[in-house]
């Protein structure tokens, strides 16, 4: 199981990659392979400013429907138009080609209380 270091991470298991006041949301690698293989994600949150916990989308697998949650306070600016046509990119890459959306932090210091890769490799027992 990939907890790649320079990510932050949730108890949801979303990771996000931060670059300044935005950040690429996606859902981790233990997570994927929980939910088997995925055949459809849907993102209804573009444009929208969503608080900490809002669902911004769902993961279709197999044998289930998972809600996505917001980690932080933001606005999602961006979906990844590939996973549209292309949903096992989540299973295949989870911290690459399968991101989910790209969002702009409404207050950047909201990561600080995310997880870093020691903590959640603990949370998801690595």
């Amino acid at each position: 199981m990939q907890v790649p270091e320079a990510l932050k991470y949730t108890k949801d298991h979303e990771w996000l990659r931060i670059e300044g006041d935005m950040a690429t949301v996606g859902i981790t690698d233990f997570a994927q392979h929980e939910l088997g293989d995925i055949v459809y994600v849907e993102i209804s949150a573009l444009g929208k400013e969503l608080q900490e916990g809002e669902v911004f989308g769902t993961v279709e697998a197999v044998k289930t429907v998972s809600d996505l949650y917001l980690p932080v306070k933001g606005t999602v600016t961006e979906v990844n138009p590939d996973l549209e046509g292309n949903p096992e990119f989540v299973n295949q890459d989870p911290y690459g080609k399968g991101w989910m959306v790209k969002m702009k932090l409404s207050n950047p210091e909201d990561v600080a209380q995310l997880m870093d890769t020691a903590a959640y490799s603990i949370h998801v027992g690595a």
